[in-house]
């Protein structure tokens, strides 16, 4: 059944570093039609750009330009491309190269598009990929787009989550160096990670709610045999306090098996105490698969689980399945559209 215009969902897509394959992607996934049967989706990028991407796929799709402030005019039509145009990327500048220009676009998308979100003028934000070289280049000294959602929406602390169609995976800590990444690990920490996926789960509707919670070493110690007793000190009080609560919370636990387990059904969540140690397993499934959400915003925020691809940026060869994925994803956690 097709969803009537004023029921759908506006998600804004960013269009994320120029430089590299957002464009591409954003074009190849607004060319299927089915998605505007559940959506209107608004790109904020540069139109320019979206133009040059669509030269490229040889896509004939149009651009229809409109502001922020104008947002509500999107046609949500399939065939033509509603952009919020900030026209701040040049015509010359070339894919596949990091770029400051770039970089300071892909921060003025996120925080047009997140103002809109506060707002209530779209429901939900999906993310094409920035890069954060490019990003620190331009001044805006962040580690990526978690870190600076978090910043612009005023919120102390979020959790990065990885989904694919067979696993959830959320992290206790992510774009920080391995040794303070353990440091930063206490059990405050670690309880909130656990209550932020329980939330996530509960929202989701699941009647099992059932979460695994990494140990930090290999086979999480070994009762302290391996490291210097993190999985007692650090994890354990927090995966009592869950327990507490009554949620049906399992750990610290090793790694390599969990996520096997996870993989298979056993657990609706895992608890990841580091960046690789959740982004490996996820990323092995492949990326075509994954989607990143930030859990804990006052906004919905969705995006791919891949970067901006600077070796095929411009080649139009971009797979777009990720970003599909993440737009589906943004779709079903978005709040109903107010009423005009």
């Amino acid at each position: 059944m097709t969803i009537e215009r004023t029921d759908r969902p506006i998600i804004a897509i960013t269009m994320g570093d120029a430089a590299g394959v957002g464009p591409e992607i954003i074009m190849k996934s607004l060319g299927h039609a089915d998605l505007y049967a559940r959506c209107l989706p608004v790109v904020v990028g540069d139109a320019g750009r979206l133009e040059a991407a669509g030269r490229i796929l040889g896509a004939r799709l149009a651009i229809n330009r409109l502001t922020a402030a104008t947002v509500d005019q999107a046609l949500g039509v399939a065939g033509t491309v509603d952009c919020i145009d900030l026209a701040v990327i040049p015509a010359d500048l070339p894919f596949g190269a990091l770029s400051p220009i770039a970089g300071d676009g892909a921060f003025q998308f996120i925080r047009v598009a997140t103002k809109l979100a506060e707002q209530g003028k779209i429901q939900a934000i999906c993310t094409a990929p920035l890069n954060k070289e490019a990003l620190h280049a331009a001044g805006h000294k962040f580690p990526g787009h978690t870190e600076l959602l978090a910043s612009l929406t005023g919120t102390e602390e979020v959790s990065m989550m990885l989904t694919t169609p067979n696993l959830r995976v959320i992290h206790v800590t992510t774009h920080i160096g391995l040794i303070d990444a353990i440091r930063k690990i206490e059990p405050g920490l670690v309880e909130r990670t656990i209550a932020r996926s329980y939330a996530v789960l509960e929202t989701a509707g699941l009647a099992r709610r059932k979460i695994g919670v990494c140990g930090i070493n290999p086979h999480a110690g070994e009762h302290g045999l391996f490291g210097h007793g993190e999985e007692e000190d650090k994890i354990a009080p927090a995966i009592a306090a869950c327990r507490a609560r009554g949620w049906d919370v399992e750990g610290p636990l090793p790694a390599d098996t969990l996520f096997f387990r996870a993989g298979r059904g056993d657990f609706d969540m895992v608890v990841a105490m580091y960046h690789d140690q959740g982004h490996g397993p996820v990323k092995v499934m492949g990326l075509e698969a994954g989607v990143n959400i930030t859990v804990g915003l006052p906004v919905i925020r969705t995006s791919v689980d891949h970067g901006t691809a600077f070796d095929i940026a411009g080649t139009g060869v971009a797979d777009e399945r990720s970003l599909l994925e993440a737009m589906r994803q943004a779709i079903d956690l978005a709040p109903p559209r107010r009423s005009a």
